[in-house]
């Protein structure tokens, strides 16, 4: 059984190169799926945002998720320093002294945990977050269980990044695209403007870019404008005259 949902959990991992992909319900699954594939009793994650500031994305229980937000809010503990340091953290009990994080470790066991392990969420040098696991007995996990919830970890790591990398490439498709459909409207509004106004094509290039300016508006939608025959005619008229006067 345990073979079946670690295979399960893998592939749903895996699962991001999709339309419609939401990277926060992928936390929430990553969370969920360490609680009922590990030996631990919560989980929460944190990622760095495009600031470069952490957030909680994802907690498998309330109680993971405020003690991650205290956390946050203060700025230090295991969690925290397993990001910064893109090492495994392990806190094997909230009541051993010393205790490096004595206000975290408090909060923690008023939550009802006795441990914690924090993994990092990282790929090569890039370190995007760190995964939190909760354990209500005091204890370090073990090893086996340790690699797995690091593979975890690994997985989504690489899900996350493949996924920001095809977001990226469908946003620059996307721009060239658009760049392509301007640069055809913008030959075909020269041609046009060239023939109405009986000007040569650098003329009406230059008429439609200073045109452009004058009205605050871009190149792409004022040739669009000349094509379907709905812009001031007598206007781009006068631009033209003025940077090159009939004799």
């Amino acid at each position: 059984m345990f073979l079946e949902n670690l295979a399960e959990t893998f592939v749903e991992l895996a699962d991001t190169l999709v339309a419609d992909f939401d990277s926060v319900e992928f936390m929430h699954l990553l969370a969920n799926r360490c609680v009922a594939t590990l030996e631990v009793d919560a989980a929460g994650i944190l990622l760095v945002d495009h600031h470069g500031e952490l957030q909680v994305v994802g907690a498998s229980s309330d109680r993971a998720r405020l003690i991650e937000l205290f956390e946050l809010q203060h700025r230090q503990g295991p969690c925290m320093e397993c990001y910064l340091t893109g090492e495994p953290v392990t806190v094997a009990g909230f009541t051993e002294a010393p205790q490096r994080w004595p206000e975290f470790s408090a909060v923690a066991k008023d939550a009802g945990f006795g441990a914690l392990h924090a993994l990092p969420m990282r790929l090569r040098e890039q370190t995007v977050g760190a995964l939190n696991l909760f354990s209500v007995e005091e204890g370090a996990l073990s090893e086996p269980t340790l690699r797995v919830a690091q593979a975890m970890a690994d997985v989504a790591t690489i899900g996350l990044l493949q996924a920001q990398v095809i977001s990226h490439r469908e946003l620059l498709a996307g721009q060239l695209q658009h760049a392509l459909q301007s640069r055809v409207l913008i030959e075909q509004a020269k041609g046009v403007l060239a023939e109405r106004l009986q000007i040569d094509i650098s003329t009406a290039f230059e008429t439609l870019r200073r045109y452009a300016r004058s009205h605050n508006d871009y190149l792409s939608t004022v040739a669009a404008d000349v094509i379907a025959g709905t812009i001031d005619m007598a206007a781009l008229t006068a631009v033209a005259e003025a940077r090159h006067p009939r004799p």
